[in-house]
């Protein structure tokens, strides 16, 4: 990933130099990538380094979960959530599509937004790009740094490229049960009744 980057700015580099300039209109969108990329690098790392009494890693669907309580865009289920796993012994990190300050405050929201409303540190939060959904971004955190992910989705449309969505206990459901979370933990009673986004 590193010769992949350092070839780009050799190549921008040796254009700039060479008297041409290079349409660069496709620069911030590969800035993005390349940072995403190595931010998942680098978690990935941290998974793998862990010592076995750190908290395990979990990936939180914020755009799903934030209608758990009663379909209604609302904080307070993903808020709950970060809490319940907490307590338990994990180490959220919460993704949400670029949408989804749109649909709780009526306007984008940034990582450092979402992270000032859940109380978590910027860097356990991820708004992904505008133009996108969460889905490719989850599996992919979730998978790079050994996680699981609490989600109501199946994601059945990304069963052959993850195919560990299947794995029993790789997708962590959960929902509110007379006003009570019920998340399906490894441990935790079965949540007969939760119907999707519940």
């Amino acid at each position: 990933m590193i010769a992949i980057l350092t070839a780009a700015i050799l190549a921008i580099a040796l254009t700039v130099l060479a008297g041409t300039v290079p349409d660069l209109a496709w620069l911030p969108a590969a800035a993005l990538a390349a940072w995403l990329v190595l931010a998942f690098l680098v978690l990935r790392r941290r998974g793998r380094s862990r010592p076995a009494d750190a908290p395990r890693p979990v990936v939180v669907d914020g755009s799903n979960v934030m209608h758990w309580d009663d379909g209604t865009p609302d904080l307070a289920p993903v808020r709950a959530v970060v809490e319940r796993l907490t307590a338990a012994g994990y180490a959220p990190g919460v993704m949400f599509d670029a949408n989804a300050g749109y649909l709780l405050r009526g306007r984008y929201l940034r990582d450092r937004d979402f992270a000032g409303l859940l109380g978590l540190p910027r860097d356990r939060v991820m708004v992904v790009p505008k133009g996108t959904q969460a889905d490719s971004y989850i599996l992919t955190a979730a998978r790079d740094m050994g996680a699981v992910i609490v989600t109501n989705d199946r994601f059945r449309d990304w069963a052959e490229q993850f195919p560990e969505v299947r794995d029993r206990g790789h997708l962590i459901r959960g929902g509110f049960r007379d006003g009570a979370l019920r998340l399906a933990l490894p441990g935790d009673p079965p949540l007969a009744g939760s119907g999707p986004g519940r």
